[in-house]
């Protein structure tokens, strides 16, 4: 069901934007709440170069960007730039954007949590819990587990790189196309399309249709959508209540700024309001909206074991090697690890979707996290750069 059409709006133009600026997001993609109080902040101490290279986003175009750090010093939020571009209101700190493929680790989540009340084992194959609907040109999910869904290597066709679905999602068509409700499993059917990208197991790479089965399976075991289980197993136990699963509401809770895009144009001069979207869309690949201060609270419980039992999280955290070009990036079931070149390992992941490009990553003690937010898309999503932006956090004296 479409939402009332309602004409978009091309934003004001701007500089096109370095390719660190808009470096957040390697895996593109795609109720009103109170939102969480802020905690007491800290000086800018030991942040100094984040705000830098928040301020040098903006500079080279990116509309606004925000971002948040804690560590034994306290909390910090810096924000640069604006979250409106025709009223020019500042990001501010507890601002809500979407969070793209952030989603995967509550997902991944979830289904860790009913392997751990025995419901399901993550070595089930897929046809075990959604019979047939893996299946064409060559894919088979008898032969797909579930835990191959998590860390990305069944070898799925990745619906989102679709020809079709990108013109309707990702161009200009979106304009017609925005409010469009996808069932997951068209979605499926799309990646159904094309022959898998390798053999289950044999390799690695990313497919957003990994996790809209990861949903489906969700809801064929508890009978709730991933949403609901979600906000029943993570969302309020927590008290994340800037955080939602919005299924097919297009629009941005409040506070929050504007999201911009410039929807495949290659020569970049003419971005588009593209807050106003359904998510369905993303679904359980990356339909969620939260902040930045709920993005730490929820990495910090799970990786300080208060979601997951041991033996689940030790799963979780067990990872896949990505590409032999890029040994510092690790998958595991839901979660990326990466090794900075000052030595430090950092546990989180990172997302794009429409006009917003996200990274929530933290230490695996938890003592030193980290949240950003660009309220554009510019990314050539390159793991590299979302490494090289986090450097100015962690790799840091003090």
């Amino acid at each position: 069901m479409a939402a009332p059409t309602t004409p978009p709006r091309p934003a004001r133009r701007h500089r096109r934007p370095a390719r660190l600026a808009a470096a957040l997001a390697t895996a593109t993609a795609l109720a009103t709440l109170t939102p969480a109080p802020l905690a007491a902040a800290s000086t800018t101490r030991g942040h100094e170069g984040t705000q830098r290279v928040l301020d040098t986003a903006v500079a080279d175009g990116v509309p606004g960007a925000l971002a948040r750090a804690r560590d034994r010093h306290g909390v910090w939020n810096g924000t640069a730039g604006t979250a409106d571009l025709d009223t020019g209101r500042a990001r501010g700190a507890d601002d809500r954007f979407r969070i793209g493929s952030v989603t995967k680790t509550f997902v991944a989540t979830v289904l860790l949590q009913l392997q751990g009340e025995r419901r399901i084992d993550l070595d089930d194959t897929v046809d075990q819990h959604l019979p047939g609907l893996v299946d064409g040109h060559g894919h088979d999910g008898t032969a797909i587990t579930l835990r191959q869904l998590l860390n990305h290597t069944s070898g799925i066709s990745n619906y989102t790189a679709d020809p079709e679905f990108r013109r309707r999602a990702f161009g200009e068509e979106f304009l017609d196309h925005r409010y469009d409700t996808w069932k997951p499993g068209q979605l499926v059917a799309v990646a159904m399309r094309h022959a898998p990208d390798f053999a289950p197991g044999t390799s690695w790479n990313y497919s957003n249709t990994n996790y809209i089965l990861a949903g489906m399976v969700i809801e064929k075991v508890t009978g709730h959508g991933w949403e609901k289980e979600v906000e029943r197993r993570i969302l309020r136990p927590l008290g994340l209540r800037a955080t939602s699963a919005p299924r097919t509401d297009p629009h941005l809770p409040r506070p929050a700024g504007r999201a911009y895009s410039f929807l495949g144009d290659p020569d970049r001069e003419h971005p588009y309001d593209v807050t106003e979207l359904n998510p369905s869309q993303a679904g359980a690949a990356g339909a969620m909206i939260s902040t930045t201060a709920d993005l730490d609270r929820f990495q910090r419980a799970l990786l300080g074991g208060r979601l997951l039992p041991p033996a689940q999280l030790r799963q979780m955290t067990t990872t896949v090697e990505v590409h032999p070009s890029a040994p510092h990036v690790r998958y595991g079931l839901g979660l990326m690890r990466q090794t900075l070149s000052c030595g430090i390992r950092i546990w989180g992941h990172d997302g794009g979707i429409h006009g917003s490009a996200t990274l929530a990553f933290t230490t695996r003690d938890t003592r030193h996290s980290y949240q950003a937010n660009l309220n554009g898309e510019w990314s050539p999503s390159d793991p590299a750069d979302a490494v090289a932006l986090t450097e100015a956090e962690f790799c840091r004296e003090g």
